[in-house]
């Protein structure tokens, strides 16, 4: 049987989440994420994920002293990375420092301190690279932050307030992971090889960097700025027309309400002070959805998490062109895990392809 791009075929088996399309929810191994958010810090998700419990307080500790230890940057690698930032975008210099990161000889299996050394130095490559593009002064990590409030700092040059920070806290540990997408998928056919953890994050970062998967937070601005120009059915019905999408809703796996998007909503309205446009972003979201509803029945097209991670990011002040960054910085958790996972119980992915004669 051919499936094009595998749709519908089960290709691994893993224990670190689970999505119920149907229903609407999202589990980080047996746990949902509603009971994780507000809960649990970005450290101890991390753990959960590649350990497969949570930390006890002194395994906690000796984490954060981990990924402290691990944030900062060699002179090399930011001379490779000032090589680099007239040149490419963000996201493709990431993809660049991780292949940098790697200064050992193969590994296998992948071991946890390999994923901690890149969860921590992910956000500063992030931050160094940003804020060298923008002609800005570079700011080094402040080990008295958290692993989030640090990053915000970083990008900054200033401490956020707490409720900033709590929103992309709940942003990064709702994007964590998410089952078998393009990207984790492409890390764990590079990790079948037996190759190790820095070529699989490498893979992963470049199947991110594609707009049909790592974009959509971007087009979510453009359509609100769209619709402020006109009207949300103006702007639809031209879309439909076009057979275009609309950015911010409907989901390949989700047929009802994403279960991030509500917690991301939630997040958005209690940052202070409050943006002067979140008001207008809820009116479209809602208006968005009864033009969709009546013109495209049955399909059941709600905002996604791209729709309120977008507007999330612009109320703290984050560029546009930092979103899929941010997003490595918050999936490095779940593609690692799922890079060890492979590692542990591996066979490598060698699909058929059907000859098609010579057209």
């Amino acid at each position: 049987m051919f499936n094009p791009g595998l749709k519908g075929v089960t290709a691994a088996e893993t224990c670190l989440s689970q999505i119920n399309g149907e229903k609407g929810e999202l589990y980080y191994r047996d746990q949902s994420v509603h009971d994780l958010v507000g809960r649990y810090s970005f450290e101890e998700i991390s753990y959960f994920f590649i350990k497969g419990r949570f930390p006890d307080s002194n395994e906690l500790q000796s984490l954060k002293k981990v990924l402290i230890k691990e944030r900062s940057l060699s002179s090399e690698i930011k001379k490779w990375i000032d090589h680099l930032v007239k040149k490419q975008s963000i996201t493709a210099i990431i993809r660049s420092a991780v292949s940098f990161l790697d200064d050992s000889e193969d590994r296998w299996p992948i071991q946890t301190h390999e994923a901690y050394r890149l969860l921590a130095k992910l956000p500063t490559i992030v931050a160094y690279s940003y804020r060298k593009k923008m002609n800005l002064e570079t700011v080094e990590p402040d080990h008295q932050l958290g692993h989030v409030e640090n990053f915000l700092y970083m990008l900054f040059a200033e401490r956020k307030t707490k409720e900033e920070v709590q929103a992309l806290e709940t942003y990064m540990i709702l994007t964590a992971e998410h089952g078998m997408n393009a990207s984790t998928f492409s890390g764990r056919v590079v990790t079948s090889t037996q190759s190790d953890i820095y070529s699989g994050i490498t893979a992963a970062i470049g199947a991110l960097k594609g707009p049909l998967h790592g974009g959509a937070p971007t087009g979510v601005l453009d359509y609100i700025d769209e619709v402020k120009q006109k009207s949300v059915e103006e702007v639809i019905k031209a879309k439909l027309a076009n057979g275009e999408k609309v950015m911010g809703f409907g989901h390949r796996v989700y047929k009802a309400t994403d279960p991030r998007a509500e917690a991301l909503k939630a997040m958005l309205l209690i940052i202070e002070p409050k943006p002067n446009w979140i008001d207008f972003t809820l009116k479209t979201e809602k208006e968005t959805f009864q033009w969709l509803s009546d013109l495209k029945p049955g399909r059941r097209l709600y905002a996604n998490v791209e729709y309120y991670a977008a507007s999330l990011m612009k109320a703290i002040g984050i560029p546009s062109e930092l979103f899929t960054p941010i997003f490595c910085c918050s999936r490095i958790v779940g593609w690692t895990a799922h890079i060890i996972e492979q590692s542990r119980n591996n066979t490598i992915f060698r699909p058929e392809a059907k000859y098609m004669g010579n057209k």
